[in-house]
């Protein structure tokens, strides 16, 4: 359990965080936890992010890029066009029906590349990852994008966004994205054995480099793979990975893998006397509103993550 000094300070957030400290960390009652959690669309972060949507159901007018962007733009990439809200929102636990309509709305949207249909998707593995978790949060017909995830998969068992420019070899980043989406499906359809061989290739993938090490030289892929951070993007970290594996675990009924251990203690190699976990990186961009911490200061949304990855770990662990 966690001091009371630490969850007094988790509680005292945005009903988008404190509904999955009631949940995870601090075993609530659903009744308590899901009230909390319907304040989300009225409340905050959510309904801030809400109030920017257009009435052709797009934020800033795009599909990834907001409208006024062009590829030859200095400014870093924005957060604020519309897959990036919907992950927000879905990812805060806004309730889908909040958003009734959307769904159909953005039938009319198209995607930057090639003006393909906005819930066919198009050919990059993360945005379809996010695309396919939307549309089934808002029960649009995303069903063709499991088929073109089982479709390209990678011969080493991963994905890559740049498979289009002919890469055969994965990446961290579009593995765990893939990964992600294709567990929401299993949860959302009970449809394990569709997706069950795709993922345990993903999975073995990540777990066969311990989570962040190249095959080769055992080295890290890239340094920022083991800071600790929020929001997520496209960008892939160890927390992110091993908060995939505890839902993971949960859900097919398996025992955690050692060879996330390393990644484990280094996550717990950093947490603060009091509990805490800082930020350590927040990439460049403009978003509708900051929902956490500059880097270097206590982050409430790392610290959740951390932790409820600790406790799923250390219960786990032969005593």
């Amino acid at each position: 359990m966690i001091s009371t000094q630490l969850s007094d300070w988790l509680l005292d957030s945005d009903p988008a965080l404190r509904w999955q400290v009631e949940r995870d960390l601090l075993g609530a009652e659903e009744t308590s936890w899901q009230a909390t959690r319907a304040k989300v669309a009225h409340e905050g972060f959510g309904a801030a992010l809400l109030s920017h949507q257009g009435s052709d159901g797009q934020w800033a007018g795009g599909a990834f890029f907001p409208s006024d962007f062009t590829f030859d733009d200095d400014r870093a990439q924005p957060w604020t066009a519309t897959t990036w809200a919907l992950k927000d929102l879905r990812e805060w636990g806004l309730a889908a029906s909040a958003l009734e309509g959307t769904a159909e709305r953005l039938r009319a949207a198209r995607w930057e590349y090639e003006d393909l249909p906005y819930w066919d998707g198009e050919v990059d593995v993360c945005i379809n990852s996010w695309t396919l978790s939307n549309g089934l949060w808002l029960d649009a017909d995303v069903d063709g994008l499991v088929d073109w995830f089982l479709e390209h998969q990678l011969p080493d068992g991963g994905w890559n966004c740049e498979w289009v420019e002919g890469s055969e070899v994965s990446s961290y980043h579009s593995t765990l994205n893939a990964l992600i989406a294709l567990l929401d499906y299993q949860k959302h359809t009970g449809d394990g054995p569709r997706v069950q061989r795709a993922r345990a290739g993903g999975e073995e993938y990540l777990l066969s480099r311990n989570l962040f090490r190249r095959r080769g030289t055992g080295e890290p892929f890239d340094e920022r793979a083991l800071a600790l951070f929020h929001p997520r993007r496209w960008f892939y970290g160890i927390l992110p990975a091993l908060d995939y594996f505890r839902e993971a675990t949960s859900i097919d009924g398996t025992e955690p893998d050692p060879r996330m251990s390393e990644a484990v203690e280094s996550i717990r190699s950093r947490r603060s006397e009091d509990g805490r976990w800082e930020q350590e990186h927040r990439l460049d961009g403009d978003v509708w509103l900051h929902t956490d911490v500059p880097a270097g200061e206590p982050s409430k949304w790392v610290t959740l993550q951390a932790q409820r990855v600790l406790d799923w770990w250390d219960g786990t662990q032969p005593a």
